[in-house]
């Protein structure tokens, strides 16, 4: 397959790199904030229950994040395929950085009851909608601004900066959740939130200084130009005529599993295995998050690693690889658990499975260039949406009742599934780019 390369980054390149590096840590970090504080928010912003039934409002809080992401999907792909992706860029900061100040200043349930729930239920699906645009934006961007082998490392390194924003948001959570700096049980993890909306807002200011992603640039110029020439007007015929040759339904569903592919993954990493520590091993919330920053900290080094050889190795060639050593790992945990059951077993299988998650790092431009530039952002948005919407409803309300009945075992009867469909999406898009 032949394409041009690219060694070398010019200064605007360099520049739009760190800005959106940056800001992706900003976005995940304000993101993270509450995921990872969940153990301890949960206790303050929902009624108290039982063990089974907090599992149940745990996974809902954790799901809420996705609810509006299709709905996000078509706004801000409307937005970053019609008028630019660093107009997503920027406004999806900014309301990250809304909805961190109003979870700071939110009175709790003993204050307000059930309104304190919808609120922040309501804040956490904006958030996600938000942080789900912008790293895709950033993604795109550099993909539409960069050649291979470069490309490829580059926007690995947007993941990079999310798993730096989430275990910063690990340890400052660890530090307010341990710390009682203000003697109230209800004041001193405010802060945080505070901190993550003045970070919000800095990443939007500063990314305004960004340049539109060249291929996307040159692209809409060619189309207004073409529209011009036919006496046609661009803005009512924009998407019509980039959407007459449809990619096949093969392609859209592939890359749909792959999308669904991390859900169960991340979820068995940070939010499966703090219900264990927490009901099996009676961890309090605070000592939960310090062992997750521990785990996070693994996770990051891992993405550092799969971003340097993803300009050495195929990332394709990668992704087979990590799904084989995931499965290779992880099938031993259950067997762990019954004979060697200590926190440390747990942080292990944490480990192991973070390093060898099975996704779409660093693979995701491979994945983009196969969708027609003006529609690309949408389409890729939504199908990303619709699939970690499913994948992790499934997985967090699944998991409640197959690890009820089935143990330890009961992870499987989630990861086997999505493990076997995510091999074949890939070796689908291994033919793609084989006829490339």
């Amino acid at each position: 397959m032949q394409r041009s390369k690219q060694e070398k980054l010019g200064s605007e390149q360099k520049k739009a790199v760190g800005l959106l590096s940056i800001g992706t840590f900003l976005e995940y970090f304000d993101l993270m904030l509450y995921i990872h504080m969940a153990v301890l928010l949960n206790e303050l912003f929902f009624p108290k229950t039982d063990p089974f039934t907090a599992s149940l409002l745990s996974a809902f809080a954790f799901c809420s994040s996705y609810i509006l992401r299709p709905f996000g999907a078509l706004i801000f792909g409307f937005i970053g395929d019609f008028i630019g992706r660093k107009s997503v860029i920027v406004i999806t900061t900014i309301i990250m950085a809304i909805t961190c100040t109003t979870i700071a200043v939110l009175p709790t349930y003993a204050q307000i009851g059930i309104t304190a729930s919808w609120i922040i239920t309501i804040c956490r699906m904006v958030q996600g909608m938000a942080a789900s645009a912008e790293s895709r934006g950033a993604e795109i961007y550099i993909t539409e601004s960069i050649k291979p082998p470069l490309q490829y490392p580059l926007v690995a390194i947007i993941t990079v900066f999310s798993a730096v924003g989430t275990s910063f948001a690990l340890g400052i959570s660890s530090i307010f959740t341990n710390v009682n700096i203000f003697g109230t049980e209800n004041q001193y993890w405010r802060v945080a939130f505070f901190l993550g909306a003045i970070i919000g807002l800095v990443g939007g200011v500063a990314r305004t200084s960004l340049r539109e992603a060249s291929e996307f640039a040159n692209k809409k110029k060619m189309l207004k130009m073409k529209f011009a020439d036919n006496k046609v007007e661009w803005d009512k015929n924009y998407f019509k005529d980039t959407f007459d040759n449809e990619k096949t339904f093969l392609t859209s569903l592939a890359y749909f599993i792959i999308c669904c592919a991390r859900p169960p993954c991340f979820y068995f990493i940070y939010i499966y295995c703090s219900d264990v520590l927490k009901h099996d091993f009676g961890l309090s919330a605070g000592a939960i998050i310090s062992h997750n920053f521990w785990v996070s900290i693994v996770d990051m080094c891992g993405l550092l690693f799969l971003a340097y050889i993803s300009s050495r190795i195929y990332p394709l060639k990668i992704l087979k690889a990590k799904l084989f050593l995931f499965f290779t790992c992880i099938i031993f945990f259950p067997a762990a658990m019954y004979t060697y059951p200590s926190e440390l077993t747990v942080f292990v299988f944490q480990c192991l499975a973070s390093l060898f998650v099975f996704d779409d790092v660093p693979a995701s431009p491979v994945f983009y260039k196969h969708f027609p530039i003006i529609k690309r952002f949408t389409y890729t948005s939504l199908l990303s949406s619709f699939a970690k919407l499913m994948t992790y409803a499934i997985t967090s309300f699944g998991l409640v009742y197959s690890t009820k009945y089935f143990g330890y075992y009961g992870i499987f009867l989630i990861l086997i599934p999505v493990g076997v469909v995510y091999y074949f999406a890939v070796k689908y898009f291994e033919g793609l780019e084989k006829v490339k």
